[in-house]
């Protein structure tokens, strides 16, 4: 899947790192350990450059996620549990524009083809985001003409219905000049 390795050669696909989107605050972000694998370098030292740069990740660039998010997305990855050896602190999330501000900090050539790489997961993320968008209009639009149809045909067969069942055959008067009985007497 992700590739941890340090060979710039093997930039990571498209998908791999589609995976590792997620949504949290109605954002997308990726999170510091997955970001740190993609970069080939360890957590601590990601957080310690964004730390030396503080000021260049304001908090739509990146933010610390709470405690309920956090119990949710260990939760998801079953990671360790706290007071077992794993993180002892929420992870940060990085936006679109996290991600873009962390190659002028990690100044090296696999973060620059890492970031490429993000850059084109994230366009294909609102690519797709915007076609299920437009499939989900069109499906609506079907919904409403399919519902007029069935309106209509509805009509159609409660027509038809009324034209084929037998009426009540009208009272047929006699011909000629009838005088009408009076029932007064």
């Amino acid at each position: 899947m992700i590739n941890t390795n340090n060979n710039p050669s093997e930039v990571q696909s498209i998908e791999a790192i589609s995976s590792r989107v997620l949504s949290i605050r109605g954002q997308k972000v990726l999170i510091d350990a997955d970001l740190a694998a993609l970069y080939g370098v360890e957590t601590k030292v990601l957080l310690q450059a964004v730390k030396r740069n503080f000021e260049r990740f304001p908090d739509d660039f990146m933010f610390q996620l709470n405690s309920e998010e956090w119990d949710v997305l260990r939760s998801q990855f079953v990671t360790s549990n706290k007071g077992r050896g794993g993180r002892r602190y929420a992870p940060y999330a990085f936006t679109e524009q996290g991600v873009a501000m962390l190659s002028s900090v990690l100044n090296s050539y696999q973060a620059i083809q890492v970031n490429i790489a993000i850059m084109r997961a994230f366009v294909k993320l609102r690519e797709i985001l915007a076609t299920n968008k437009d499939l989900a209009s069109q499906f609506e639009e079907l919904a409403r003409k399919v519902d007029s149809h069935d309106q209509a045909i509805t009509g159609l067969i409660h027509t038809l219905r009324d034209l084929m069942s037998p009426k009540n055959p009208p009272v047929s008067r006699p011909i000629g000049f009838v005088q009408l009985k009076d029932k007064s007497k």
